[in-house]
């Protein structure tokens, strides 16, 4: 652990030689600060937690290309490069007449970043202004894709939860709403339909993954306020069920399995799936995991042998530090047998 404090704090020295924005050795010295604790995870202002790995991605000025191999975490170098696997995905789905919308969540700790523990003004200009260069790159090789750190920054409210790593309602429906208007302004899907769904108001006590690993009881649970999307039956709101043969496949990490999954993801029929579903008119199909994005995910999809009939558009929504702190890299494999 010590050695990757000190490459950490040696990338921010980099990063400041060659004119680096400031955050970067902002975030170097608040995952070194994150790595010192057992729990990997950094106390934050007024309640806030925030995960070292992500942290560390921030830190990071270049991850991908030829640089990609020298900072991923990835255990095998030669699947280091996410660029080159987004661009492999995009070919295989483009020779089968699929698109693909990338769709990257943003770090919390850069959407928050008012929540940071700092002891000095923040720096000026993005804090993830990296991952925005990134995304740029992909658009420029023709990648679709949606960068939703700016939409999730001007909300009024909170897109993320406290004690959790993930989004919370309304960073999710806010991110449903966006892909929705960028599939329809693509042309990719029709115009929506009449909403045969309703959304329900719902106030819970969440058990976050980061409450849970700083492993401090005297923390009190946080509460927060769903939406849960269904359609009415009586008095009752049945949750949107994923549907095989939706034209719109959702892809990915638990982002698009907290608040839709239930048990430890907290609920069920208020994630995005769900939400995407009340935007577009019709139910989403789903292919996600627990774990990484990156090489998971789309291992699940291959081994479902009917995973692209009927798709017109894949959704890869991931988190966006897993374009380095994956451990399975970014492996390439085929989209479907």
């Amino acid at each position: 652990m010590r050695r990757l404090t000190v490459a950490i704090l040696a990338l921010a020295l980099i990063g400041a030689t060659t004119g680096t924005s400031d955050w970067r050795g902002v975030f170097a010295r608040l995952a070194a600060t994150a790595d010192d604790d057992p729990s990997g995870v950094l106390r934050g202002r007024d309640g806030w937690l925030f995960l070292g790995s992500e942290l560390r991605h921030l830190s990071l000025e270049r991850f991908w290309g030829e640089q990609a191999a020298a900072v991923s975490r990835s255990r095998r170098p030669e699947w280091a490069d996410p660029r080159a696997a987004i661009l492999d995905v995009k070919q295989q789905l483009d020779a089968r007449g699929i698109r693909l919308l990338f769709v990257p969540v943003p770090p919390k700790a850069a959407v928050h970043a008012a929540h940071l523990p700092l002891d000095a003004a923040a720096p000026a200009g993005r804090a993830d202004a990296p991952d925005a260069t990134f995304y740029a790159d992909l658009e420029a090789q023709g990648v679709g894709v949606l960068d939703l750190e700016p939409e999730l920054a001007r909300l009024q409210e909170p897109a993320f939860c406290r004690q959790d790593t993930h989004w919370c309602a309304p960073g999710i429906q806010r991110a449903a709403s966006r892909i929705a208007e960028t599939l329809r302004s693509r042309g990719w899907v029709g115009d929506r339909d009449p909403d045969p769904f309703e959304i329900e108001a719902r106030d819970i006590t969440i058990t976050g993954d980061l409450w849970t690993l700083l492993g401090d009881a005297s923390l009190a649970k946080e509460r927060v306020r769903i939406g849960v999307v269904g359609r009415r039956e009586g008095a009752a709101l049945t949750p949107v069920k994923p549907d095989p043969e939706s034209p719109v496949l959702l892809l990915g990490d638990s982002h698009n399995l907290v608040f839709h999954a239930g048990g430890d993801l907290h609920a069920r029929g208020a994630g995005l799936p769900d939400h995407l579903a009340r935007e577009l008119g019709f139910a989403v199909d789903v292919v996600a995991v627990r774990g990484s994005g990156a090489t998971p995910a789309r291992m699940n999809l291959l081994r479902r042998k009917d995973a692209l009939t009927h798709k017109r558009v894949v959704v890869w929504c991931l988190a966006a530090r897993e374009l380095s702190e994956s451990a399975g890299g970014w492996r390439p494999l085929p989209v479907a047998r």
